[in-house]
Order: structure tokens, then C-alpha cells, then sequence
């Protein structure tokens, strides 16, 4: 086997890793892939010769293609309307390979945090707080100090907790539970039904899309998250259970054409928050992992 073999099978066994490390930078798991992509081209021209930490250098080389995909970002996450890309997959317990990617709450919510973030701050953060790489390892792909690193990641992290990104129930099973009475009393009509499952203070973001922005945004407090529910309901709609980043969600189709994903938040019982997303070509795209192409 000669090196770039050698190489090419090392940076595979890494893989999952570095694109769980990017996931978290970009908040996209198609800009995650294109960072490991971009990585690997620069790892093939380089050569490990002189690499003793061969997987230490290899996450800093996709955090460094982060940080500058961050920085060079013309339109901001605001085109999202709040809520990142989420990683879609059947109504079962995730597989080794997606659990690399879902591992360490990487709830939506705490994207959408991290998206609020600079992108030095990001960096610091995910790298020191979710995979434990040293201050002194972090400082140079940001161009700081180990104490300016610091600094960012405390930063970061105090914007984190200040959020207080609620943690949902670990049974995944009562998740599911909640959420299919859920859509049982939005077809049904039941609004009292539907605010006994929501928690008083539940949050509702939506993206509708460039096309229909007024319809996109946050929506506050029980009584107006079941409004909407009710009033989007659709009866020929059909619910397709998912996970939406290893949580309770729901793929909606309407004559077997996806419609809308949405995922929940449920904790303690109630749904906290709920993430839908509707913009027919987000929608289109993230179907293909649990729908097939049609």
C-alpha cells in the first residue's frame, strides 16, 4: 500500500468525526460534508509525513475550513429563519455511524445558539466545551492567544446557558407518545388537548421560505402555538414518523409529496419546542434520507 492509500484509508476511519465536528461549526450537514470534502483535498496535497497526532491535526485542519466558510459566509443563517439543518433519519434508535453526528446534544436548539455566535466563538467553543481539544491546540486556528481563547469559549458558553437549551426526555418511546397526541388532537381540532401538551412556555419556529416569510418566525407561549397548529392542519396530510437529530419528529406529506418536517423538543412530558420547516426545497431536500426520492 503506498502513503496516499495509506492516507486516504486513515482519513476514512476519521471521517465520521470530522463531519461531526463540522455539523456543529456549520450547522448544515451539506456544508459539513463539502468542509470534510475541501479537508481531505488539502490533507491528499500535503502528505502526514511529519504528523505525529494524526487525528488531532486532521480536526484541525476541518476546523480551520470551517472558520473560514464561517467568516466568508454573504448570507446568514437568517435565510434559515432560525432553525439550522437538522439530521433526518427513521423512527429507530440511530446507527453507529449517525451517532458520531447526534452525539453530545446536538439538539437543534443548541444550534440555533451557536448560529447567534462569532465565528471565533463557535470555534472555541465547539472544540474546547463538545470535543475537549485544548486551549493551547484551539488558539492558533483562530489567531488568538490561549487566554483570548479562552476568553471566546467562556463567552460562547455563558450565551449557551443563558439560553437554557431544555433537555428532553432520554425515553425516546414517551417522545413519540406525546407527539403522535400531538397530531391526533391538531386533526381532531381539540384545542384544550392540544395545550395540555404543550408546556406553557413552548416555542414554535417556522420556515416557510423565502416565498412566504410572513409566515415564518417564532411563535410564543401555548395558547398561540396551538392556534397555529390548528389552523395549519390539513386533512388529507399523512404523518411519517422520523428523528429529527435523534429526537421525536414528523416528515408531513400531502399526496405523497413531503411537505413539512417537523421536530419536537418533549420534556417532562410536554413539548417544549418544536422546529417546522417548510420551505418546499428544504423539505424536498432533507426527504431523501427517509423517503427516497420520490
Amino acid at each position: 500500500m503506498d502513503e496516499k492509500d495509506w492516507l486516504a484509508d486513515r482519513f476514512e476511519e476519521h471521517r465520521a468525526h470530522l463531519r461531526a465536528v463540522a455539523y456543529r461549526m456549520l450547522g448544515s450537514l451539506a456544508e459539513a460534508d463539502d468542509a470534510v470534502q475541501d479537508s481531505w483535498l488539502r490533507v491528499s496535497r500535503a502528505g502526514a509525513d511529519d504528523v505525529g497526532n494524526l487525528g488531532g491535526w486532521l480536526t484541525t485542519i476541518v476546523s480551520r475550513v470551517c472558520l473560514n466558510m464561517l467568516r466568508s459566509r454573504n448570507v446568514r443563517r437568517e435565510d434559515f429563519f432560525g432553525i439550522p439543518d437538522p439530521v433526518v433519519g427513521p423512527d429507530r434508535e440511530p446507527q453507529p455511524e449517525e451517532e458520531a453526528v447526534l452525539a453530545d446534544s446536538v439538539a437543534l436548539a443548541l444550534l440555533v445558539v451557536l448560529d447567534t455566535l462569532s465565528p471565533a466563538e463557535r470555534i472555541a467553543f465547539v472544540l474546547h466545551d463538545l470535543f475537549k481539544l485544548p486551549f493551547e491546540e484551539i488558539a492558533p486556528m483562530v489567531g488568538r492567544s490561549p487566554a483570548a481563547a479562552r476568553q471566546l469559549a467562556s463567552r460562547a458558553r455563558r450565551r449557551v446557558s443563558g439560553a437554557e437549551i431544555p433537555a428532553p426526555d432520554p425515553d425516546l418511546a414517551r417522545q413519540r407518545e406525546v407527539v403522535d397526541a400531538f397530531f391526533v388532537a391538531s386533526r381532531g381540532g381539540h384545542f384544550d388537548d392540544l395545550v395540555a401538551l404543550l408546556d406553557p412556555d413552548v416555542v414554535l419556529r417556522s420556515d416557510f421560505g423565502g416565498r412566504r416569510p410572513a409566515d415564518s418566525g417564532v411563535t410564543r407561549g401555548a395558547a398561540a402555538v396551538a392556534g397555529r397548529a390548528l389552523l395549519g392542519a390539513i386533512p388529507n396530510a399523512v404523518v411519517r414518523p422520523v428523528l429529527v437529530n435523534g429526537a421525536a419528529g414528523a416528515f408531513i406529506t400531502v399526496r405523497g409529496r413531503p411537505f413539512a418536517l417537523m421536530g419536537f423538543t418533549v420534556s417532562d412530558g410536554r413539548i417544549v419546542e418544536i422546529d417546522a420547516i417548510a420551505d418546499p426545497q428544504r423539505v424536498r431536500r432533507l426527504a431523501g434520507a427517509v423517503l427516497g426520492d420520490g
